[in-house]
């Protein structure tokens, strides 16, 4: 895969993780990757697709490099296709129930038209995915997971579906191909009033993770929901797949803003700024929540309730500690890049860690990394040695996100 991306030009970019990332996580099968509904849109673009998660998607596009791109989102607004995930609408008058049987999340807590991103862990705490889960009303649940997990999640739901239709529960599962619905992912200062031209709600009043249906450029039954893998603020937007041209037609032209089509590339970058995880690399079903540093995406509630997978394992990590921490790095200037299983030192003879993620950041200008290191020296500021290509650079514990966040809150 490396050769076909060198091939395409695309290995000669010198930054930004996800190019290898990209390499990494391409398909090991033989079956032909699926195309999204904007496969020959993108072509007509200049993308340059590669194979991810059984997808073929743009890593980037020929009018900016990946690193032009990033900076792009971060100043103006990017579009980008992200069909690849696995859309799921869950039905009846049991739904929440059903969903908390295999969630972290206080989805009862939850107010109707707003979400929040949980985990499915596994019997031993670690975790299965992690997934937006939104509560549209009293008996509606739509969810947004990874589509390199989705024939996991799909077996998670279905079974816990089964169990609760097993007891006269009211309950369904619908999940949503891409060739029948599409997801795009618009991020960035000028993301959100780009969209308000196109569709009638109100979205001055549409806060960070809540969703609501309407009709974007003539199109009805969309879905917004106001979230990203940015940092930025924007939305993300569930469309018929059979519109979905018209709909990213309509975002890129310029009487309706100066948004500009972006791929995988600065995804990954822009992710890795803003701290945020990515399945398979910071986390998997070997890492708990406590572990990975999102203790808070299991719900006090469920905490004193204690009564989803691995609640035993992850309550007592809680109580008790761990003896790793997933943590930001921050490399010193002229320091090669650090990527995923790169070794971390306290010195050059004792081994503290593994790096899971990391790029050169086109905002701080300076090579950034996330990773795993021995609980007693993970306080920010620690000074560490990491191990590239048998060459040690120092480096220090950093506080994440390496870039701060414009989420949309709602006023305090």
């Amino acid at each position: 895969m490396l050769s076909v991306l060198a091939r395409r030009g695309i290995a000669r970019e010198k930054c930004y993780g996800a190019v290898r990332l990209v390499a990494q996580r391409a398909a090991s099968t033989e079956r032909e990757p699926s195309k999204t509904a904007l496969y020959e849109f993108h072509q007509k673009h200049g993308g340059k697709l590669v194979d991810f998660a059984d997808y073929w998607l743009p890593v980037q596009y020929s009018d900016q490099s990946i690193i032009k791109s990033h900076q792009y989102t971060r100043e103006c607004g990017s579009i980008f296709d992200v069909s690849h995930m696995q859309q799921t609408y869950l039905r009846g008058k049991d739904v929440i129930s059903c969903f908390e049987s295999v969630c972290t999340a206080d989805i009862k807590g939850l107010k109707n038209g707003t979400g929040t991103l949980t985990v499915f862990p596994n019997s031993k705490g670690g975790i299965l995915d992690d997934l937006i889960v939104n509560r549209v009303s009293d008996d509606t649940l739509y969810v947004v997971s990874n589509a390199s997990r989705k024939q996991t999640d799909m077996a998670v739901i279905n079974d816990a579906v089964a169990v609760f239709k097993a007891n006269k529960k009211d309950v369904s599962v619908e999940f949503l191909p891409s060739d029948e619905q599409s997801l795009l992912a618009v991020q960035g200062p000028a993301a959100v009033a780009a969209v308000q031209k196109l569709c009638t709600t109100d979205l001055s009043r549409l806060f960070f993770m809540n969703t609501i249906s309407d009709t974007i450029a003539g199109v009805e039954k969309c879905r917004i929901t106001r979230c990203g893998y940015t940092g930025e603020d924007g939305l993300e937007i569930s469309i018929p797949s059979a519109r979905a041209v018209e709909i990213a037609s309509a975002l890129l032209d310029s009487k309706v803003g100066k948004l500009k089509l972006a791929g995988l590339g600065a995804r990954d970058s822009l992710r890795i700024e803003a701290g945020l995880c990515l399945y398979g690399n910071d986390i998997d079903e070997t890492t708990t929540p406590v572990e990975a540093g999102l203790l808070w995406l299991v719900a006090k509630q469920r905490r004193v309730e204690k009564n989803f997978p691995g609640s035993d394992v992850i309550l007592n990590q809680i109580k008790n500690g761990v003896t790793r921490r997933r943590v930001g790095f921050l490399m010193t200037s002229g320091s090669a890049p650090a990527r995923q299983h790169v070794e971390i030192y306290d010195n050059e003879q004792h081994k503290i860690g593994e790096i899971t993620s990391g790029c050169p950041s086109p905002c701080l200008q300076r090579n950034i990394a996330i990773g795993y290191i021995q609980e007693v020296s993970k306080k920010v500021g620690t000074e560490v040695m990491l191990k590239v290509r048998d060459k040690f650079y120092h480096s220090q514990v950093a506080k994440m996100p390496f870039v701060p966040t414009n989420y949309y809150q709602p006023p305090k």
